[in-house]
C-alpha cells in the first residue's frame, strides 16, 4: 500500500466569494472561527474545523475536476453540505465547584440553573452550528436539519446562523400533542469551569434513557428533501442523543438512495453507542459500514475497532464497510491521516492564525487535509 504525503493542489477558490464576518447576536465580531469548549475537550481540539476541512476537499477537489462528487449535480444538488441535528446552545458558565456526581443531586443542580437564564453573553451556538460556520467561510454552501424551539434560545441558534448564510430546515412535521412543552425547546448543554479550570457538562439528554426530541418518530419529509438536494450529509455521533437510532439510520438510507454522500463522525458517543441498546447498536453499524467518509480521532478509531495502531484501525473500518471510501484519522498536533483501499496519505498539523479568521480560511484551502478526496 502507498504511503504519501499530501500536497494539496493548490487552485483559485472557485466556490462562494469569502463572506465579510457578521457580528453574532450577543457577541462582539468573531476573529476566528469559534469552537465551543464541549467540543474541545470532548475529544478534538478541532473537530468541526477538521471535518469541514475534509468536506471542503471532496467538494473543492471534484470542481477542480469538472464534476460533481458522488454524482452530485444531478436532480437539483443545491446545497454542499447537509448536518443532520446537533443544534445545541452551549452556556458557558464559572461555578464556585462542579456539579456533584449523583444523578438525582446533579439533575436538580442543572433545573437550578435553567430556572434563571444567564446574560447572552455566555451563550455560544454549540454542536453542529460550529461545523457548519467553518464549511460556510470556507464557501460551501451549507444547511443545517434538525430542530430548536421557538423560545429565547432557538431564536438565538436561528438568528446566528442566518447571519452565517446557513438555512435552517426543522423537524416540527411530526409532533405529539402528549409531549411536554420542555420536549419541543432547544437543547442546552450547560458548559461549567470551576476556579481550577476543571469543566464538568449538564444536558437535559444525560438525564433520559429516550432521546432529547424522542417526538420525532420518522423522518420527515422536508428533511427527506433537503438531503435530497444536498451533495453530502454530514451526522455525528450526537445525533443520537436527540433522534431514535432508526430516525438517523433513515436519514443515511435517504442519502444513499439520492445519491448523496455521507459523512459519519461517531466522536466520544461511540463507544457507549457500540455497548448501548440493541437498536443503537444496530444504527451505529448501520452508519460505520454504509457512510462514504468516516472521520474519527485516533482514540475513537481504537475504540471501535480494538486496534491501537491508527493505520490498520482505519484500515480495519475499510474492510468493515460496504461502500466506505476514505478513513480520516484526526491526531491533533501530530496532523491527519486519510486512508483508502490504496492509499495512506498523511498531512502535519498546522499552526493557526487566530488574529484574522480570512487567514484561517486561506489556511485550510491551500493546506486542505484531504484535498485528494
Amino acid at each position: 500500500m502507498a504511503l504519501q504525503t499530501l500536497n494539496p493542489h493548490r487552485h483559485p477558490a472557485a466556490a462562494s466569494p469569502t463572506p465579510a464576518p457578521v457580528p453574532r447576536r450577543g457577541h462582539a465580531p468573531q476573529p476566528i472561527l469559534h469552537l465551543s469548549p464541549r467540543r474541545r475537550l470532548a475529544g478534538c481540539a478541532a473537530r468541526p474545523r477538521a471535518v469541514a476541512a475534509a468536506v471542503s476537499g471532496a467538494v473543492n477537489e471534484a470542481r477542480r475536476r469538472g464534476r460533481p462528487p458522488h454524482g452530485a449535480g444531478e436532480g437539483g444538488k443545491e446545497a454542499d453540505l447537509a448536518t443532520l441535528g446537533n443544534l445545541c446552545v452551549d452556556v458557558v458558565l464559572s461555578v464556585p465547584q462542579l456539579p456533584p456526581a449523583p444523578w438525582e443531586e446533579r439533575k436538580a443542580y442543572m433545573e437550578r440553573l435553567a430556572a434563571s437564564p444567564p446574560d447572552q453573553k455566555f451563550w455560544e451556538a454549540g454542536g453542529n452550528c460550529n461545523l457548519a460556520f467553518a464549511a460556510a467561510r470556507l464557501g460551501l454552501r451549507c444547511s443545517t436539519l434538525g430542530h430548536v424551539g421557538e423560545e429565547m434560545y432557538g431564536k438565538f441558534v436561528l438568528d446566528v446562523l442566518q447571519a452565517e448564510g446557513i438555512s435552517v430546515v426543522g423537524m416540527l412535521e411530526n409532533t405529539d400533542a402528549t409531549a411536554c412543552r420542555q420536549a419541543y425547546e432547544t437543547l442546552l448543554c450547560w458548559v461549567l469551569v470551576d476556579p481550577f479550570q476543571k469543566h464538568g457538562f449538564c444536558s437535559r439528554a444525560d438525564f433520559s434513557e429516550e432521546p432529547a426530541f424522542s417526538w420525532i418518530c420518522k423522518l420527515p419529509a422536508d428533511i427527506r428533501t433537503a438531503i435530497n438536494h444536498s451533495k453530502i450529509l454530514f451526522c455525528n455521533g450526537y445525533a443520537f442523543d436527540e433522534f431514535f437510532p432508526d430516525v438517523i439510520a433513515s436519514s443515511i438510507n435517504c442519502a444513499i438512495d439520492a445519491g448523496t454522500a455521507v459523512f459519519f463522525d461517531p466522536g466520544p458517543r461511540g463507544k457507549s453507542l457500540l455497548n448501548g441498546t440493541l437498536d443503537e447498536q444496530r444504527a451505529l453499524e448501520h452508519a460505520l459500514r454504509l457512510s462514504d467518509v468516516l472521520l474519527l480521532t485516533s482514540d475513537e478509531a481504537e475504540s471501535l475497532t480494538n486496534v491501537k495502531n491508527p493505520i490498520e484501525a482505519g484500515q480495519e473500518l475499510l474492510k468493515r464497510g460496504i461502500r466506505t471510501k476514505q478513513v480520516v484519522i484526526k491526531m491533533g498536533s501530530k496532523g491527519s491521516i486519510m486512508i483508502t483501499k490504496n492509499v495512506v496519505s498523511c498531512a502535519p498539523s498546522f499552526k493557526v492564525i487566530t488574529d484574522s479568521w480570512r487567514v484561517q480560511v486561506k489556511l485550510f484551502v491551500e493546506k486542505n487535509v484531504v484535498s485528494g478526496l
